[in-house]
């Protein structure tokens, strides 16, 4: 259950800060850290690159279709189709359900573009639904309120890495004969009642950008479905539906996975357990910490889902009182990396005027766009860097320090996280960075 009360009258700036709060808190803390998952698989990801360079099979090589392979085993499904990126599975996804211009396609507008601009791109209406305020997620009541004869598809996000209520959407789904495509891209091992996401609906998408639970080192995603029927269709269309070649049975796209992402994916899904599992630990670390400094008044957090798996994509918090916006800008003086995911609902954006949409159509979403911010929550995150992260929201806030005895337990589990920080984190600027664009 997400804790919230009522912030306090006065404004954290107007009140000093507690004293001795900064001893043991580091001087940054990254948003992102990619650098230290690859140098535990340095050597690894190089002799599987050089493989694929001494083959010269770069696209579609064998390491494709064995990653499609130990993927299928990984998510429990009979059909893995890779393809160029998450933007491209989403696309590929409405042609195989042959999404045609003015057919309609429910989904949510708090989500990354690409979920609306797959279905723009083929002439379809993307009929945006409000969200729960808790979980972020698609709000299954609205999806039924917006179904009409001209509704063809309903996209769940998987948001966050946390599954949408597929308890509610499949029946809304099944009485309409509509099918759902999973918006998977942040989800990879989610689950629902024990079932990976990808193989709820009738199609999943995910994607391979490198801030992903599993990431290549470029673009690149793939798609997951039970049917095969849809299956054969994926397979033809990310080919510019060429088969045999030269002979184009359909017109497709050019979606191909590089061999060498695929190479370096494969040395990476061994470890996506283990990386989930620190994901899981690092989220109910930072739980106990927000706990521990009572910030229940001025920050609501994430929690579990009973019947699904959390992966922890990001760790996303709602700042309440308006005070979003000023959290960030202290935590960036400090050096700690965080971001907004995201700061325009997609049916507020500029692109999208034409549709109609207007601001107070969908609250919760205009809501969370204005108070979320998402925390680090890697892998490869330390004790000592959610300490600093946590510390100085509560130093904006003006919350007590920690007790000692708090203290003294969490350096014992990690004492040289505390006292001197290790030659990665000195390094290393504050939002290790992916590019510039984090979906």
């Amino acid at each position: 259950m997400i804790r919230s009360q009522q912030s306090p009258a006065s404004s954290p700036a107007s009140r000093p800060a507690p004293p001795a709060a900064t001893d043991t808190l580091l001087s940054s803390v990254g948003l992102l850290a990619l650098d230290r998952q690859y140098a535990v698989l340095r050597e690894s990801i190089r002799a599987a690159i050089d493989r694929v360079c001494d083959s010269g099979r770069f696209v579609l090589g064998p390491d494709v279709a064995e990653l499609e392979k130990e993927l299928a085993r990984e998510l429990g499904v009979p059909h893995v189709i890779s393809c160029g990126s998450g933007s491209d599975a989403l696309l590929l996804a409405l042609m195989a359900l042959d999404i045609q211009p003015g057919d309609e396609v429910i989904l949510p507008s708090y989500t990354f573009f690409a979920t609306a601009s797959a279905v723009t791109r083929l002439g379809a209406v993307p009929i945006f639904a409000d969200i729960d305020p808790t979980s972020f997620l698609i709000d299954p009541v609205e999806v039924k309120r917006k179904i009409s004869r001209r509704t063809k598809a309903i996209m769940p996000v998987h948001l966050f890495g946390r599954t949408a209520d597929m308890d509610a959407l499949l029946p809304i789904a099944q009485a309409a004969g509509i099918p759902i495509v999973e918006d998977a891209a942040q989800s990879i091992l989610s689950s629902w009642h024990g079932r990976c996401t990808g193989g709820l609906g009738d199609i999943g998408c995910f994607s391979f950008y490198p801030t992903k639970n599993l990431g290549g080192i470029g673009d690149g995603g793939f798609l997951t479905t039970t049917r095969d029927d849809l299956a054969a269709s994926l397979k033809l269309l990310r080919v510019h539906g060429m088969e045999p070649r030269y002979y184009h049975q359909v017109v497709g796209i050019n979606s191909r996975l590089d061999t060498i992402q695929a190479a370096v994916l494969r040395v990476k899904l061994p470890h996506l357990e283990a990386w989930t599992t620190s994901r899981q630990t690092n989220a109910a670390r930072y739980l106990d910490l927000f706990a521990d400094y009572h910030l229940d008044r001025s920050i609501n957090v994430p929690t579990e889902e009973p019947r699904g798996r959390h992966v922890w994509n990001q760790f996303v918090i709602r700042v309440n009182d308006g005070q979003r916006d000023a959290l960030r800008t202290h935590l960036t003086k400090c050096n700690v990396g965080t971001e907004i995911y995201y700061p325009v609902p997609l049916h507020l954006q500029k692109c999208f005027a034409h549709l109609g949409w207007s601001v107070g159509d969908l609250p919760e979403t205009e809501r969370a766009a204005k108070e979320t911010l998402a925390l680090p929550i890697f892998p490869e995150l330390q004790p000592a860097e959610q300490r600093t992260v946590v510390g100085r929201i509560a130093e904006f806030f003006n919350a007590p320090p920690l007790r000692k005895s708090r203290d003294e337990e969490t350096r014992t589990h990690a004492p040289e996280q505390v006292v001197d920080e290790p030659h990665y984190l000195r390094k290393m600027n504050a939002v290790g960075r992916a590019d510039d664009v984090r979906c």
